[in-house]
C-alpha cells in the first residue's frame, strides 16, 4: 500500500503542471487517474462526468481496467452511486454485493473486490462527475487517502471548469459560435474520440450534433455468447442516443458485411430485448432522423435553417417540467389555460398532454400590425368561455416587446378572473417595452429571428420539430418583416437591417 504525503504532493504538483501545459483537457484527466493510482497503489481508476442531460456518466478517462468492463454497459447516474451526485463520498468494501453499483455482477467478473467513489464539485455545489478508484483485494481507504481524493476531485472541477470557459471564450471568436447556442455541454470534445473507425461515423457524428442530438461513441460492448465466466462475440454498437435510448450501428454496401451485421443484432436482440437498435445504411441518415421528427423527411425545409437553438428533446423536456410546476402551483384550483392563435398551438398542445390537473382551454385571436392592418389592434376571436373567477394562464409560444401580451392581459383582467399569470416557451428580455410578469419561462433567447414548433416565418415552417434561426440571406428577403407573419407565430416588431 502507498500513501505519505510526499507521494500525495508530488501527485498534486504532477497534475497541476499537465493542467497548465497545453495538453488536451483528455490527457490532462489521463494524468490526474495515474498519479491517484501511483499515490495510493490501487488497481484502477476512472474519471466519470455527467453528460449534458445529467442522467449518464461517461468514462472520460482511466486506467487499469478492461475495455469491456469500461464498456459494461451506459451508467445511470442514479443507479449507479447516485449518492455521488448529493456530495457524499461513497465507499464500497464488497463491490461484488453492493446494490448501489448498477453491474455487481461484471465487477466480480472483472476482479474489482473494493471501491471508493468521491464527487468531482463546483464551488457552488454543482456535481459534474465523478472519481473512481477500484482494489482487486478487499481494502479500507484511510481518513487521510479520503482526503486526498477529495483534494484531487476539487482540483479535477477547477480543471474542468477552466477547461470549459477556455473553450467559451475560443467558440465566441469563431463562426460556429453562433451555432451553438445556449446549450451548455461540460467539455465538447470528452465525449468524442480522437478518430472515428470510418468516415461515415464522423459524417453522421456531424449531422446528429447540427440537430442537437445526444450521442455517445461505442459506449457499450454487448457479449453475444456466455462461456463460464468468460465472454465470447462481442458486439459494440456505434452510437448510442440517450435522448431516445437507441444504438445506432452503421453498415458499408458490402452485403457480406451486411449479412454478418444482421446476424449479429438479431442474436443481440434475443440476448438483450429491452435493448433498441437500428442498422444503418448511408441511405437511412434522413429516415433516421425523419423518425425522431428531424431532417427533411420531417416536412420542414430545414436546408433553411442556419442552426438549431432548441431540439425537439429538449422542447419536451422543458414542456415536462413547466407542466409539472403548473400542476403543483394549480392543484386544486380550477385552471383554465388560453392561447393566442396561431403560433402557441404546438406548445399549447404539449403542455396541456403534461399536465396532471383538471384543466379547461379556449383560445383567442387578434389582429397584428402590417401596412395594411387598422389602426389599433384588436381581437378578431374573443373566448367561448367565462373566466370570471377563474385562474386564468395565458399560454403563449414567445413574448418579445410586450405590447400584444399586454393589450391581452388588460382584457381578460376586465373579465375578473381569480388569477392570471403568463406561461411562455420563449422569452426575449433584450426587446422589451413594455415590462409584463411572466410567471413561467422555458427559455431564455437572444435577439435571432426563430421559427419552428409553432413559429413561422411568412407562414412557413411553423411545423418543424425544433426551434431554429433562418439562414440570413432568407431573411434578407423578407426585407422588413414585423413579426412572423400577420396572422399569428408572432415575433413582434422584428426589423430587418437592409
Amino acid at each position: 500500500m502507498k500513501g505519505g504525503g510526499g507521494q500525495y504532493y508530488r501527485a498534486v504538483h504532477e497534475i497541476f503542471k499537465a493542467s497548465q501545459s497545453a495538453a488536451t483537457i483528455k490527457r490532462v484527466l489521463n494524468a490526474v487517474v495515474r498519479n491517484i493510482i501511483e499515490a495510493l497503489g490501487v488497481d484502477g481508476c476512472t474519471v466519470l462526468l455527467l453528460d449534458s442531460t445529467r442522467q449518464h456518466l461517461i468514462h472520460s478517462a482511466a486506467q487499469g481496467l478492461s475495455d469491456w468492463y469500461l464498456r459494461k454497459g451506459l451508467l445511470d447516474a442514479q443507479k449507479s452511486l447516485g449518492e455521488n451526485l448529493e456530495g457524499k463520498v461513497v465507499e464500497i468494501a464488497d463491490a461484488t454485493t453492493d446494490p448501489r453499483l448498477q453491474y455487481p455482477a461484471l465487477a466480480k467478473q472483472a476482479g474489482i473486490a473494493s471501491l471508493l467513489s468521491v464527487p468531482v464539485m463546483k464551488k457552488k455545489g454543482e456535481v459534474l462527475g465523478e472519481l473512481r478508484l477500484y482494489t482487486r483485494h478487499q481494502r479500507h481507504f484511510s481518513r487521510e487517502e479520503k482526503g486526498f481524493v477529495i483534494s484531487i476531485a476539487n482540483l479535477t472541477a477547477l480543471i474542468l471548469e477552466n477547461a470549459r470557459l477556455t473553450d467559451l471564450v475560443r467558440q465566441s471568436t469563431e463562426a460556429q459560435a453562433e451555432a451553438e447556442g445556449n446549450r451548455t455541454v461540460l467539455i465538447p470534445d470528452l465525449r468524442k474520440p480522437l478518430t472515428f473507425a470510418h468516415p461515415s461515423e464522423e459524417e453522421l457524428a456531424r449531422l446528429l450534433d447540427f440537430y442537437r442530438i445526444e450521442w455517445l461513441y461505442e459506449p457499450r460492448s454487448f457479449p453475444l455468447q456466455q462461456a463460464g465466466n468468460g465472454s465470447h462475440g462481442m458486439f459494440t454498437p456505434d452510437f448510442y442516443l440517450p435522448e431516445f435510448d437507441l444504438y445506432v450501428e452503421l453498415t458499408t454496401s458490402k452485403q457480406r458485411l451486411m449479412t454478418a451485421k444482421h446476424r449479429k443484432i438479431r442474436l443481440l436482440k434475443t440476448l438483450y430485448p429491452q435493448v433498441n437498435i437500428m442498422l444503418l445504411n448511408r441511405k437511412d441518415y434522413s429516415r433516421l432522423l425523419a423518425k425522431y421528427g428531424y431532417g427533411h423527411f420531417a416536412g420542414g425545409s430545414t436546408e433553411d435553417i442556419h442552426h438549431v437553438v432548441f431540439s425537439h428533446a429538449q422542447i419536451q423536456r422543458r414542456v415536462r417540467q413547466l407542466a409539472k410546476q403548473i400542476s403543483r402551483d394549480y392543484e386544486g384550483k380550477p385552471l383554465l389555460l388560453i392561447g393566442i392563435l396561431k403560433g402557441v398551438v404546438f406548445f399549447m398542445a404539449d403542455l396541456m398532454r403534461y399536465i396532471s390537473i383538471p384543466t379547461g382551454v379556449d383560445f383567442m385571436a387578434i389582429s397584428y400590425y402590417s401596412a395594411s392592418a387598422s389602426q389599433a389592434v384588436r381581437i378578431t376571436k374573443d373566448l367561448d368561455t367565462s373566466v370570471a373567477g377563474m385562474h386564468v394562464l395565458l399560454v403563449e409560444d414567445i413574448v418579445d416587446t410586450g405590447m400584444t401580451l399586454n393589450y391581452v392581459l388588460r382584457h381578460l383582467e376586465a373579465h375578473k378572473p381569480a388569477s392570471l399569470k403568463v406561461c411562455t416557451l420563449l422569452d426575449k428580455k433584450t426587446r422589451r417595452l413594455v415590462d409584463v410578469p411572466i410567471a413561467y419561462v422555458g427559455f431564455e433567447i437572444s435577439e435571432e429571428f426563430v421559427v419552428g414548433y409553432g413559429l413561422d416565418h411568412k407562414g412557413g415552417y411553423r411545423n418543424l420539430p425544433f426551434v431554429g434561426v433562418l439562414r440570413s440571406e432568407l431573411m434578407a428577403e423578407g426585407s422588413t418583416d414585423i413579426g412572423n407573419d400577420a396572422k399569428g407565430g408572432r415575433q413582434e416588431a422584428v426589423l430587418q437591417d437592409k
